[in-house]
């Protein structure tokens, strides 16, 4: 029986589902496929009188593609949440080992609740009141407090070190990857497993990271409370069957105690009473002390960072979004944290494969992951569309704020109060022309975004391999005003491979691998900057969102490469003179400065910066990339 709520919801589904329709047509049409049906691409209206969708078929004509544009896996993605029901809720004494986690020790809750449906999870995250339903506008949706870490904690990540062993010969030891002891890890996995066997219910999620079934990984996770349960099935690769979970043996187990603290942190050589410790050896995790849900998704991001490069043959994991085209030409997005990445992989004439995290393997390109995880800063439907639409039910928005207006609690995205860092959760089909195969072919075009606060970098450089890796070890943009607390003027910082946080190997590796990559499949690089023009932050004016769609749209149609281009003096790159839709005055950041001299002085500054930073790149890496930096 369907709800007056679910009603609701409903209605706003039944709208968008009308418009997926041509999406789905033209991606059908790629497949090769002569109907479109629920066998190929689900689902096209829902009838709220009958309360069940309607399956209509819509003869196409179909312009086979090449082998080698045709989208490479079949998917078995089933579009809506009804297809995600493999929930089996499991009690008696034997539960736990019925369930498998006694594989970890852990054997006395007596009630298993794992992979429940979505409609279950919200229902448990209700009874046992673990935050509020915010009456969001296009469907009402679960809302949580993370308390006091509304982000990662980097500080409290550690690895387990094991002296001579894969993992140690391999693992860069530093700041990123902090080692601790097998002692100590031992210790705390002990307290994690005596915790939850104080439990009398468990919540388990079994599923997958990756979407290439040659190298996807099992995972479980182990947690105490629905709500982490509903971040895991919304932001991993959901079973769509009983089958795939029978027998199921995780390639790795994260068990999180998030409600346990560590009081003895001194005495065991962590840095506070919370810890986030991996052990790629004895493939489990611990988690103590934060609620925030990213510490389950990122842990996950930095062992592919581990595993992939370590395949036969090597493939290259990626901090980026990604889209493809209706003729299978695929693109990726890197950027760090206020760069555009999200917003300008959300094209209306292409379709999302992923939104963060992904890898590069020898047929093409593949999303990691069966969902989204948003910022949530400031966000309208005017300037983040996909992502405002995305917000309703099955959606988990975390630390946004709530205003009353009346008998509702509304969203407030510009209440930033508690945290300039709240985000939503949602599984991938909320977006509506997302790519179902979550697969492509060899990317035609790779773009490193940054946000140039200094205002000297243009909007759009074209890059050689040889700058490409050089600008991708570099991993620049600039921390302004609104980015992070106390940041009042504007902060060069560079991240290796645009995600320092998540690499487990040394940066020099995903490098080699990306290089490899780009000689081998002739992929064009280009340097995009989405930061300022004109002069600096304070001075210049921010890009606009239209002249930096232009210059992305340039190199994704091709157009780009009827310009004619001019080499920068410092930098080294190519600058087109003209492009379609941008003012030709903005291409050359020089010729955007009234005060030249301030220009020059700016972008000597930034230069010297970047040198600065790369000097602990040389000599490393199969090749010396410092030959392609700025020369001064």
């Amino acid at each position: 029986m369907l709800t007056a709520q679910s009603n609701r919801i409903l209605s706003h589904t039944a709208n968008a589902v009308s418009v997926r329709v041509a999406a789905r047509a033209l991606a059908a049409c790629a497949q090769g496929y002569n109907n479109l049906s629920s066998s190929s691409y689900g689902s096209s209206a829902f009838d709220l009188k009958k309360k069940k969708f309607l399956i209509h078929e819509y003869p196409i004509k179909t312009a086979r593609l090449p082998q080698h544009q045709k989208f490479r896996y079949q998917s078995t993605y089933t579009e809506g949440r009804n297809a995600y029901n493999v929930s089996k809720i499991i009690k008696g004494p034997n539960a736990s080992s019925e369930a498998g986690i006694d594989a970890v020790g852990i054997t006395n809750p007596a009630t298993i609740y794992r992979n429940l449906t979505f409609q279950e999870l919200y229902d448990h995250e209700v009874e046992n009141k673990e935050g509020s339903i915010a009456n969001a506008e296009y469907g009402d949706t679960f809302t949580v407090d993370t308390g006091k870490f509304t982000g990662r904690s980097p500080n409290d990540k550690f690895m387990v070190k094991y002296p001579g062993s894969e993992s140690d010969k391999n693992l860069d030891w530093g700041k990123v990857n902090q080692p601790t002891t097998p002692e100590v890890y031992k210790t705390l996995f002990d307290r994690a497993v005596a915790h939850f066997n104080t439990l009398d219910k468990a919540y388990v999620f079994d599923g997958f990271c990756g979407a290439n079934p040659r190298t996807q990984k099992k995972i479980r996770f182990i947690h105490e409370i629905s709500w982490q349960q509903h971040f895991v099935t919304n932001m991993f690769i959901r079973p769509e069957s009983h089958e795939q979970l029978e027998g199921f043996e995780p390639d790795f187990t994260i068990i999180n105690a998030c409600s346990q603290v560590v009081e003895d942190w001194k005495e065991l050589g962590l840095h506070s009473d919370t810890a986030v410790v991996f052990d790629v050896e004895q493939k489990t995790a611990v988690i103590f002390g934060t609620w925030y849900g990213g510490e389950n998704k990122k842990g996950i991001f930095s062992l592919m960072h581990y595993w992939l490069p370590m395949h036969d043959p090597p493939q290259l994991p990626m901090h980026c979004s990604a889209n493809v085209g209706q003729d299978g030409d695929s693109a990726l997005f890197f950027g760090l944290s206020g760069t555009g990445k999200t917003t300008l992989s959300a094209d209306p004439h292409r379709y999302l494969i992923g939104d963060d995290e992904h890898g590069w393997d020898e047929e093409g390109v593949y999303n990691f992951e069966g969902g989204c995880y948003a910022k949530t800063i400031n966000l309208t439907e005017e300037t983040e569309p996909d992502i405002y639409k995305a917000i309703k039910t099955d959606a988990l928005l975390e630390n946004v704020a709530l205003k009353e207006e009346g008998e509702k609690l509304i969203p407030d995205y510009f209440d930033v109060s508690k945290t300039e860092n709240g985000r939503v959760s949602y599984p991938i089909y909320h977006i509506d022309n997302f790519h179902k195969p979550q697969t492509a072919g060899h990317p035609r075009n790779i773009l490193f975004l940054t946000c140039d606060a200094f205002g000297v970098l243009p909007p759009v450089s074209k890059l050689s391999s040889g700058q490409a890796m050089y600008h991708f070890l570099s991993g620049y943009t600039a921390k302004v005003a609104g980015t992070e607390r106390g940041i009042k003027e504007p902060q060069a910082t560079f991240s290796a491979c645009f995600g320092a946080a998540f690499l487990t190997l040394h940066p020099t590796r995903y490098a080699d691998l990306l290089q490899e990559k780009l000689d081998t499949h002739g992929s064009s690089a280009y340097l995009v900057n989405t930061g300022w023009t004109g002069g600096a932050y304070g001075v210049g004016q921010r890009m606009s969102i239209n002249a930096t769609r232009s210059c992305v749209d340039a190199i994704l149609d091709g157009s780009i490469h009827s310009s004619e281009f001019e080499k920068d003096e410092i930098f080294g790159f190519e600058i087109p003179k003209t492009l379609p839709n941008v003012d030709s005055h903005l291409l050359n950041p020089k010729n955007a400065w009234e005060d030249h001299e301030s220009y020059e002085e700016t972008v000597e500054k930034l230069a010297t910066m970047y040198i600065k930073n790369f000097e602990k790149y040389e000599g490393k890496g199969s090749v010396d990339y410092t030959q392609f930096g700025p020369k001064l």
